[in-house]
């Protein structure tokens, strides 16, 4: 038996074609719009869309678009300054989580003032932020539904977590229609992004049943679909599956926490400027290798959801089925290993350091320390 709590302080408008609403959801906040994307997202046309849906509705917007795929404490403050020159009383993230994440904490800044550096950390903004709808386009962060942002401290080369329920947004606008323009590269790494917030948000050590259950059912939409839409980018109904197994991920990793695979990841991002999903594709399985022991239960659903056959065994047996599944899946997907994406034999202590100082060490399954992340990161190099 177990007390819990659950929060979820964003209003969700899914499906397809709902970016068309978002005139109407704009103006119940504010009338200059500060719209926080990157120049990926620029080309699609989406930006452009939007902007025709404030016009209609007498909202003027202004457009920063100087957002990094980790995106930086120094582009916090570049949009910071544009939001208050422009006097902004509304913001709309478009992008992946780099954008939103940046929207969140330009949020912070605008209430706040200071830097984004002040309030790393849990529970250290201490007003709402500036109203902010988000309209992710990638099936993979679910930064739309949680109220953290990761923002890279550009001196340290380390990816700060920043939240409070104060931070999210209003409304968030979720079009799986805007994912069709994804390249295949990043639909596998956005997807394995999500794929990790649902096994960390289920397995960390503040989970709960109603996380519990939108991380396992987001586990199984993604095993069903990301195979799918990395074949075929045009595939709606699987994209739609994805984009939705991404929200709920959000919501279960939001209300629990993420854990090892997360620490390991963003110490790679911050030293390397990595992308954040595929630096969480290749110490995933190190990371299930290392906790599985202490949940095997939970490790066995894991491995059923992702749809391998675990009739008749044992329930360690069934939760060393996930590892497989993990691997093939990484696979199909034409992961490159760590070594690839740049991880250098000297960096390695560096590394784990970096990990063992992250805030969801303690939300890890089992417990570890910075000689258990290098043995983890040295696992990760060897298997080049």
């Amino acid at each position: 038996m177990q007390n819990f709590q659950f929060l979820l302080p964003t209003r969700i408008v899914f499906g397809n074609e709902v970016i068309n609403q978002i005139g109407e959801e704009a103006k119940n906040f504010g009338k200059r719009a500060l719209i926080v994307t990157d120049k990926g997202v620029l080309k699609t046309g989406y930006v452009e869309r939007i902007t025709q849906c404030l016009a209609e509705v007498q909202i003027e917007a202004e457009v920063f678009a100087n957002v990094d795929p980790n995106p930086r404490d120094k582009s916090v403050d570049q949009g910071s300054k544009k939001a208050q020159q422009f006097k902004a009383d509304l913001l709309i993230g478009v992008g992946g989580g780099s954008a939103i994440d940046t929207a969140k904490a330009i949020g912070v800044i605008m209430q706040e003032g200071g830097k984004i550096n002040d309030y790393e950390g849990l529970d250290r903004v201490n007003k709402p932020i500036t109203p902010l709808i988000a309209v992710p386009t990638t099936a993979g962060t679910g930064t739309e539904v949680t109220f953290w942002s990761v923002i890279t401290d550009t001196k340290r080369k380390f990816k700060m977590s920043i939240g409070s329920p104060l931070m999210a947004a209003k409304v968030a606008l979720v079009d799986p229609t805007l994912t069709l323009t994804l390249p295949k590269d990043i639909t596998a790494y956005t997807g394995i992004d999500a794929l990790v917030h649902s096994i960390e948000g289920y397995t960390a050590t503040l989970s709960q049943p109603i996380s519990d259950s939108l991380a396992l059912t987001a586990i199984e939409l993604i095993s069903n679909n990301i195979r799918k839409v990395y074949a075929n980018g045009k595939n709606l109904s699987a994209r739609y599956e994805m984009m939705l197994a991404s929200m709920l991920a959000g919501i279960a990793f939001g209300n629990s926490d993420v854990a090892a695979v997360h620490c390991m990841g963003e110490a790679m991002g911050g030293l390397y400027d990595t992308p954040h999903g595929v630096s969480m594709a290749v110490c995933l399985p190190y990371c299930i290798e290392y906790n599985l022991i202490s949940n095997p239960e939970k490790f066995a659903k894991i491995a059923q959801a992702l749809g391998e056959n675990t009739v008749g065994l044992s329930t360690l047996a069934a939760a060393k089925k996930c590892i497989v599944a993990i691997r093939d899946l990484l696979g199909d997907l034409n992961i490159p290993s760590a070594r690839t994406l740049g991880l250098q034999k000297q960096d390695l202590k560096k590394l784990a350091e970096a990990a063992a100082a992250n805030v969801a060490v303690e939300s890890n399954p089992r417990m570890l320390d910075q000689q258990d992340f290098l043995s983890m990161f040295q696992r990760a190099y060897d298997n080049d």
